[in-house]
């Protein structure tokens, strides 16, 4: 898809426009257990995907229960460990109510987090307006903007580095990294690194920080990348993950669990480089978006954007 053409169906997610992005170049692949998997797969929420609720990004809670950013339905939603499903924030759409998002044209809720202190933050892309950056969710009260940042840009994945008293943001379309203090105030790019840069879509995507650096997909271009903290050369460590979107790290050292929306998969990833399926369609995945690891369990939520209705989050537990 050219970088021009505009989001011409808004019940459709974000990681459906995915299905287009280039093809990057394959990676090893192994069929057997070789490292972490998975087990007891279920759904603990189906959301309501006629309404825009493609479910595409994670932050747990203490409890067990999730914030979850609802893409096209412009939604944060919150789900207990029972399933229930709570809407937390709606956002506006922009002025005279189109969007001019770039790539994607339509206003979007992307990445969310979540602090020590129990502070929920949300990404908010709408491109003229004053309503791009980043947004606290404030109980009994109206969402603020806490970091705005420029028309132009696309925020994708919002991480709390809380060593370093930041935010730090994705732009997929521009291919960057931006930071921004905690405390609120004025956003500035740390690292516009060529590895982060979009192949006609969207460049930098998913983002954790882990073993002393930001780690970083690029959807375009099937890859996980390494930048230092001290904002060093990015290093590729993962190739061949065409359309990835989120990832976390397991837990043993450097294998990761990525989740490939185009490919309807959810995979593991050894240190060096080798990649293992260990969920597909075949186990529910429908346009997979976002994995998070805490403890024993993982979180997985599915947008439903390239085949099938079931937006959904799934819960597996984790063996090592």
């Amino acid at each position: 898809m050219s970088p021009k053409r505009r989001w011409r169906a808004p019940a459709l997610g974000l990681a459906a426009l995915l299905a287009t992005a280039p093809a990057a170049s394959a990676a090893p692949v192994t069929s057997h257990h070789s490292g972490t998997h998975l087990g007891d797969v279920r759904v603990l929420a189906h959301f309501d995907r006629a309404a825009g609720q493609a479910a595409e990004s994670i932050a747990v809670e203490p409890d067990g229960g999730v914030v979850v950013g609802m893409i096209p339905a412009r939604q944060v939603v919150r789900v207990s460990r029972d399933g229930t499903v709570q809407v937390l924030v709606t956002m506006p759409p922009p002025p005279g109510g189109g969007g001019t998002t770039p790539v994607v044209g339509v206003p979007v809720v992307t990445g969310v987090a979540r602090t020590h202190t129990g502070a929920v933050y949300f990404l908010y892309s709408a491109g003229q307006g004053g309503l791009t950056g980043i947004w606290q969710v404030r109980p009994q009260d109206k969402p603020r903007l806490v970091v705005p940042m420029p028309a132009d840009t696309f925020p994708n994945a919002l991480v709390v580095d809380h060593e370093r008293n930041r935010f730090l943001v994705t732009d997929s379309t521009g291919g960057r990294v931006w930071q921004a203090p905690l405390h609120g105030g004025r956003a500035s790019v740390w690292s516009a690194d060529p590895a982060l840069a979009p192949n006609g879509f969207f460049g930098a995507n998913g983002m954790k920080v882990h073993d002393g650096a930001v780690w970083v997909s690029n959807s375009d271009r099937g890859t996980i990348v390494r930048i230092p903290v001290t904002n060093g050369r990015a290093e590729i460590r993962a190739r061949g993950l065409e359309g990835v979107d989120d990832f976390d790290f397991t837990g043993r050292g450097t294998e990761i669990l990525a989740a490939i929306n185009q490919a309807n998969e959810l995979v593991r990833v050894s240190p060096d480089g080798v990649r293992e399926t260990l969920l597909d369609a075949g186990d529910g995945m429908r346009g997979t978006t976002a994995v998070v690891v805490r403890g024993s369990r993982a979180y997985v939520t599915n947008g439903a954007n390239l085949s099938g209705t079931d937006s959904n989050l799934l819960l597996a537990d984790l063996h090592r």
